[in-house]
């Protein structure tokens, strides 16, 4: 690959070093309200070899309910995360949800890719899938 100018060449290795973490995000839908579940506290942790886990990110959901990012993705490299939502005062501190809290465990294997993982809750149950 032939670089144009010094500042093309530059350019090309940050995009290239930038490509080389997962990116991770998530986002919470509330199924029985037809919103996103706003305000949520989420921690994203990474499990060590020894089997216990790290906390690498925190962050809490937008008005839409997403998180869009933890961060900076190059901290990101294959292994076994874990996603830990409170949903202790969701919707509402005075009436407490059945799932206080809620925790996904996930598989990062392509260190290049980007992993969405939602979560679509309601009163008494919550499901996920590997979004895009």
């Amino acid at each position: 690959m032939k670089c144009l100018s010094v500042f093309s060449c530059i350019t090309l290795l940050v995009a290239s070093a930038e490509a080389s973490a997962a990116d991770i995000s998530t986002h919470v839908l509330d199924l029985a309200r037809g919103v996103g579940g706003r305000d949520i506290a989420v921690t994203l942790s990474k499990q060590q070899k020894a089997g216990d886990w790290i906390e690498v990110a925190r962050a809490r959901t937008g008005e839409n309910g997403r998180v869009a990012s933890f961060g900076d993705s190059r901290q990101f490299q294959t292994g076994l995360y874990k996603l830990t939502f409170d949903m202790s005062a969701y919707p509402n501190p005075q009436s407490p949800p059945f799932f206080p809290e809620i925790d996904l465990v996930f598989r990062v294997t392509d260190a290049d890719a980007h992993y969405h993982v939602p979560v679509v809750v309601s009163p008494y149950g919550y499901s996920t899938y590997r979004g895009n």
